[in-house]
């Protein structure tokens, strides 16, 4: 980090914009990289908040659709791993999902108004969305998502999930595994959040899980972990919980992209096993 501002003095002080966000954008997709390879949840919790306001005063004076995209980001996955305090998480994710929604304008003026527009309609606009723009689909579902995990007792909120859900149903259709199959694992949550009793599609969502593990190479251990919050306990199936979560953590969680959020879910997993004996 403090290298990270050395570099950002230099940069400022030099006074040549486009270097400033060229180098900006290169440091963002660097940091990232760094964030998703580190194995210490938290270096990157005490580390990440100096690099967040960085790139707050990069998106000052440069309307980049790529910096508008990892600041999106970076805030949404901060806030949902790191930020504990229920009105700063809502501060944070409306910050990522106005982020993620400016980038989506940039890059098509037809989605400028995403966040008003029914689902119907999002759908319809996104049947000419090809290759090219998956990573702001993914940016702009991903962050949507937890805009709506942070608001989760407020039905307004919940209300937009199915435009989470036809942005990951997009992404599978024109490439399913994209991201390693990270689509899937969104549409698996969404579909598994409810039980089947009260509208949940759990087989469904248990395929897109499956899926989901089977792209990632079996490096995506929080498939696992859903399942087992989602599926096994709506089921009430212990020895599927269990077993799903003692594989997540006799895992390797390093792998690269994966290696912070592999000990994530490995927390998660031992969070979810010591309270099994009083849920089931």
């Amino acid at each position: 980090m403090r290298g990270c501002l050395v570099v950002w003095l230099l940069i400022v002080l030099g006074g040549c914009s486009s270097l400033e966000s060229q180098v900006g954008s290169h440091m963002a997709g660097d940091f990232s990289t760094a964030v998703l390879n580190e194995d210490d949840p938290a270096l990157v919790r005490d580390a990440a908040p100096a690099y967040l306001l960085m790139m707050d005063a990069l998106l000052v004076h440069h309307d980049q659709v790529s910096l508008w995209l990892a600041a999106a980001n970076l805030n949404s996955a901060y806030a949902a791993a790191f930020v504990d305090d229920p009105a700063r998480k809502l501060l944070m994710t409306e910050k990522a999902l106005n982020y993620a929604v400016r980038a989506a304008c940039g890059q098509d003026k037809n989605l400028c108004t995403v966040r008003q527009m029914p689902a119907d309609d999002l759908t319809k606009r996104l049947r000419v969305m090809d290759q090219s723009q998956l990573p702001l689909l993914m940016t702009l579902g991903s962050v949507w998502a937890g805009w709506i995990q942070a608001r989760s007792s407020d039905w307004n909120a919940v209300a937009d999930l199915p435009k989470v859900q036809v942005l990951m149903e997009r992404i599978i259709a024109v490439d399913s595994g994209y991201d390693e199959g990270e689509a899937h694992l969104y549409l698996g949550g969404i579909e598994t959040l409810l039980p089947a009793a009260l509208g949940g599609r759990q087989v469904e969502g248990e395929a897109h899980l499956r899926q989901a593990f089977a792209l990632s190479h079996g490096h995506d251990l929080m498939a696992w972990v859903v399942l087992a919050r989602q599926v096994a306990r709506a089921r009430y199936d212990r020895p599927m919980h269990d077993s799903l979560l003692k594989q997540v953590l006799a895992a390797d969680p390093h792998a690269p992209g994966w290696t912070l959020k592999n000990y994530l879910a490995q927390q998660q997993a031992r969070e979810l096993l010591k309270s099994a004996d009083d849920y089931f």
